[in-house]
């Protein structure tokens, strides 16, 4: 049986690139997704790959997530932590809520969804964890105090697990994406996007095949010294 993997957020945007590369790989895919049945069964019907859905945030709705795909599919060998929100908004604005909900979706979501793989890996001996972080997690976004404290997380989370993985063939990394052609950055203003990419070396937005490239090479065999690491993938707008 070949390996599955669950990716978060995989129904669309970097997660639904993600789910395809995976696929074409030859490993056994399901996307999970929170709530759009719609855009989840067109994905279905033009990938074939298995549409899955819970709330990332929700920790026993990703225990029993999970359960639910290894008992269709078999143990879960790659996990890829895509799942994202946003609520943005300046300090003096931000109430406690939109905090918690980026917090409970962006990294909470890593410790749900690994907490329910990892152990299974260690066992077997074999994983692959993939969290997506940000270019924002790293050098900080006005008006996103929350997501970039979210995705700043998810890169200390990755370097800790990676410790305890090592020795037991489990890698975890991280991808930080700068801005990709989305619909998260579509729904940016025209005038905001156009300083934006103003600043991108390359001079373009990057594309979701680009991210998924990287993902698919830290899960495969080949990334098997990789780990604790954090690749940026964000035409140069930020290097450190």
């Amino acid at each position: 049986m070949g390996r599955v993997a669950i990716v978060t957020g995989g129904t669309r945007g970097i997660g639904e690139a993600v789910s395809i590369a995976l696929r074409d790989m030859g490993l056994t895919v399901a996307a999970n997704y929170a709530g759009n049945d719609a855009r989840a069964a067109d994905f279905t019907a033009r990938t074939g790959i298995r549409a899955v859905r819970w709330d990332v945030s929700d920790h026993e709705a990703c225990m029993a997530g999970v359960a639910d795909v290894e008992a269709a599919l078999g143990p879960v060998d790659v996990l890829v932590n895509n799942a994202g929100i946003t609520r943005d908004g300046t300090f003096m604005k931000m109430t406690y809520q939109m905090w918690k909900e980026v917090m409970d979706t962006n990294l909470g979501g890593c410790f749900n969804m690994a907490k329910a793989v990892f152990p299974g890996m260690r066992e077997r001996q074999w994983g692959r964890i993939v969290n997506i972080g940000s270019i924002n997690g790293q050098a900080g976004q006005y008006g996103q105090v929350n997501y970039a404290a979210a995705k700043s997380g998810i890169h200390g989370f990755t370097k800790a697990l990676a410790l305890e993985g090592a020795r037991v063939g489990v890698t975890v990394n991280a991808i930080a994406p700068g801005y990709i052609d989305t619909d998260m950055v579509a729904a940016v203003p025209g005038e905001v996007l156009d300083k934006i990419v103003a600043k991108i070396p390359v001079g373009r937005l990057g594309r979701a095949q680009e991210i998924a490239r990287g993902v698919a090479f830290l899960c495969s065999e080949d990334g098997g010294f990789v780990t604790g690491s954090t690749l940026s993938i964000n035409g140069g707008q930020h290097m450190y």
